[in-house]
């Protein structure tokens, strides 16, 4: 069992920047994927990033290439996202997710465990 909670998300401009965090709890945390997605209104849910559990592979959406990074630091449980150049169609609710296993996963059917989400709003 995992437990997530994301946090960071709020209002920016076009063009700005944003972090989010998210928090992993529980016994299967050490040796699981974490991956960020988004949903926007009346939009699935998609992939955004993915890393491994090491966090020696990383993975990403094309649209978001070159502009948003994520990492990780197992000691505090944690996988960033770092957004840069932010567009307003990217405006939408922001998840972390963990996959039970350790290797980077686009697929959303294939992640096991998601937090809550968080806002994340940019204003044309």
């Amino acid at each position: 069992q995992v437990q997530l909670k994301e946090s960071g998300g709020g209002l920016v401009q076009a063009g700005g920047s944003l972090s989010l965090s998210c928090t992993a709890s529980g016994p299967a945390v050490s040796r699981a994927a974490l991956g960020w997605f988004r949903q926007a209104p009346g939009k699935e849910r998609e992939f955004v990033a993915s890393i491994s559990w090491s966090g020696s592979s990383t993975d990403y959406a094309d649209s978001v290439k070159g502009r948003f990074t994520i990492s990780r630091d197992n000691a505090k449980n944690t996988v960033y996202l770092s957004m840069n150049s932010l567009k307003p169609e990217e405006t939408a609710v922001y998840y972390c997710a963990a996959d039970r296993n350790p290797w980077v996963e686009r697929d959303v059917n294939a992640y096991d465990w998601w937090g809550p989400g968080t806002q994340v709003t940019v204003s044309s």
